[in-house]
């Protein structure tokens, strides 16, 4: 029998704080009532803030975040076109495979995972095009399945530096909320994201923000498509309402979960996310294990992906921890199966709860035959940590 918390470290779904579990424990609501636009409309509004933009437009899909891939692609783009896509790891993997799957001509860069989006070579093939054959370059911002963040600014320059006109998407799942993101600045067009990471919310929103470019676009696109079309959502969102049946219970839950952002301040989420994933990173390092990220500049802040031993099974270490203390790890995707485990540092997360997941694994590691000092990760976690609080203290005290 189990007792206390099951604890939760994997890089999605994430941790559903109280009070935004008890705001989607309500009653059904008519969707269709005169009043459900009060909810709605600033949702959108507020959602826009996170996104960092103003101009563009933000829908939110009933489904995960891959319904927000598939409604992205459809509504801007043509079966046959030409689009620049990187595979680093499993979900860029899985971005490849649905642009192939709904008939683009998908130009791949295959590069190692552990590496982030390619913007050297990216820069190169743009230079090349000089046909503008290339409708679109798709860059996973964050890969979850490495613990990799790649510089969407830097493809952003490599269109700009070759008068390319190329749409620019990307994969926000694991980052928007959580990592710098500033789709205006960085000149996105269509950023896509989930409800269920660092909105803090079950799976059940996909949702993206497109620009106005991308807006313009869709208005031509002649990809197939019906449930996900843009015309139809933003013909209804305008009064707050949607063509089909919203989930009105996560409505609601993410009202809280975006108050909580505002209260916490964006940029203080993204410093505490940075904070916690040092700790995190000192903690594996004092293992003496490795990252899958193959630089500290690619790092992610909600996730690191923990390479084991060639002598220690990752899946044993994942199933030690959860079936005799309680606390789920991200398993190693794909190609890492067996290789990598992963913590997942995204939401509503604290100190406490990074030393949690330090203390499980070192556990777990041990167990499964890691040689390691007990107690050594939590320990430099904790000193990262207490000198990070020290010198905000001191800063805060030199500021007054």
């Amino acid at each position: 029998m189990r007792t206390g918390h099951t604890h939760l470290f994997i890089p999605g779904p994430t941790n559903v704080p109280e009070t935004v579990r008890q705001a989607m424990n309500l009653p059904m609501q008519d969707m269709r009532a005169p009043d459900f636009g009060d909810l709605t409309r600033r949702l959108f509004d507020d959602l826009k803030s996170v996104f960092r933009t103003q101009s563009g437009t933000v829908m939110m899909f009933p489904g995960s975040g891959t319904s927000a891939w598939e409604a992205a692609i459809t509504n801007t783009l043509n079966p046959g076109d030409r689009v620049l896509m990187a595979r680093h790891g499993q979900f860029s993997t899985l971005w490849v495979e649905m642009a192939q799957r709904l008939g683009l001509d998908v130009q791949v860069v295959d590069v190692p995972w552990g590496a982030g989006a390619p913007v050297r070579e990216f820069n190169r093939l743009l230079a090349a095009d000089t046909n503008d054959e290339i409708k679109a370059v798709f860059v996973t911002h964050n890969e979850t399945a490495t613990g990799v963040t790649s510089d969407v600014a830097g493809v952003r320059r490599a269109l700009d530096e070759n008068f390319h006109d190329a749409l620019l998407f990307v994969d926000g799942v694991s980052s928007i909320g959580s990592l710098e993101f500033r789709m205006d600045e960085w000149g996105v067009d269509l950023a896509i994201t989930g409800s269920q990471k660092g909105l803090m919310l079950p799976a059940g929103l996909g949702i993206l923000a497109a620009s106005e470019k991308a807006m313009l676009m869709s208005r031509t696109s002649t990809m197939r498509r019906a449930y996900h079309d843009f015309a139809d959502m933003v013909a209804m969102n305008a009064d707050g309402y949607f063509p089909y049946t919203p989930p009105t219970q996560l409505l609601h839950g993410l009202r809280q979960s975006l108050d909580r952002i505002a209260t916490e301040g964006l940029d203080n989420v993204i410093a505490r996310h940075r904070r916690l994933a040092e700790g995190v990173r000192h903690g594996v390092a004092a293992w003496g294990l490795d990252l899958v990220a193959e630089h500290p500049s690619l790092y992610s802040n909600t996730v690191s992906a923990i390479r084991t031993p060639p002598h220690v099974d990752a899946r044993e270490v994942i199933r030690i921890a959860y079936e005799d203390y309680n606390t789920s790890l991200g398993s190693g995707l794909a190609r890492l199966a067996g290789k990598v485990f992963r913590i997942g540092h995204i939401g509503d997360l604290n100190e406490g709860m990074c030393l949690t997941a330090l203390s499980v694994a070192e556990m777990a590691l041990m167990r499964a035959g890691t040689r390691l000092d007990l107690g050594a990760g939590v320990a430099a976690a904790q000193s990262w940590f207490m000198s990070e609080h020290l010198a905000q203290r001191d800063f805060r005290v030199a500021a007054e």
